[in-house]
């Protein structure tokens, strides 16, 4: 039976990331406390693993009741009150010196610093990230997950279920009482080529994938919605109406029409 198997969030965009049993849908259509917080330099250019894979020599962990943030890094470690505007800036000024960038950290509740900011959560299936890891000697489940880091993850489900939500057509799908309706195919950065833990990119990583995700493109997806074959995980939305809802691991899922409301 398909059904929500995992649920992530990452508190801090680019660092580690935090599962939950349940979670509520913020009135931007993203899941609560996913990007909450995220570092920019003085330009106002974000800090992340696209830009810097020192964010693999970063150990997080961030406690959403009190808004406490500990960090480790190269056998320094603090802790940080984040929703206090002054531990902020003093955990923006311990981040940036390991950065060596100076830098801030900003909130936001309502939305979250998620990439495509007029979107929502990523979905990806259990049986997808099995399949991907069995491409490569040295990725596990576990890595490939956190090389991705999707926000649902769903089960009972087959490899690439999630690349039927795009495209002309597209049905939707509900997780308990949330509507999801696919937007984009996630086309991939950089970051999925490293290793998780150490930030040393896996050899011949895109090349391979790109390879074998060519080789079992599901018969189900529409193929125009995609534009090349370095894409994995399925970017959705979530409805107004559905807002404000809560998501957990277990709820059912179910794949809908798309003019479903």
């Amino acid at each position: 039976m398909a059904h929500v198997e995992r649920l992530t969030v990452y508190p801090v965009k680019a660092l580690d990331g935090m599962d939950c049993e349940s979670v509520s849908i913020r009135p931007g259509g993203t899941l609560a406390h996913d990007r909450e917080f995220a570092m920019f330099d003085d330009g106002g250019d974000v800090v992340n693993g696209k830009r810097t894979d020192r964010v693999h020599d970063v150990d997080a962990d961030y406690d959403p009741d009190t808004g406490t943030l500990s960090v480790t890094t190269d056998g320094d470690s603090a802790v940080f009150d984040l929703r206090d505007e002054r531990a902020r800036s003093e955990a923006a000024e311990w981040l940036g010196a390991f950065f060596d960038v100076t830098l801030t950290v900003e909130r936001d509740e309502t939305l979250g610093y998620v990439d495509r900011r007029e979107m929502g959560p990523s979905v990806i299936s259990t049986a997808t990230l099995e399949t991907v890891a069995s491409w490569f000697d040295a990725v596990t489940v576990d890595g490939l997950r956190r090389r991705l880091r999707a926000n649902v993850e769903v089960g009972g489900v087959p490899a690439f279920w999630e690349d039927r939500f795009v495209g002309a057509d597209a049905p939707a799908f509900r997780a308990g009482g949330v509507r999801f309706e696919g937007v984009t195919p996630c086309g991939r950065c950089v970051v999925p080529q490293r290793d998780p833990d150490t930030g040393e990119e896996t050899p011949g990583f895109r090349e391979r994938f790109v390879e074998r995700r060519r080789e079992t493109f599901p018969e189900w997806a529409d193929r125009d919605a995609f534009d090349h074959c370095y894409t994995l995980m399925l970017i959705a939305r979530v409805p107004e109406a559905d807002r404000g809802a809560e998501l957990a691991v277990g709820d059912p899922v179910d794949v809908v029409p798309a003019a479903e409301t």
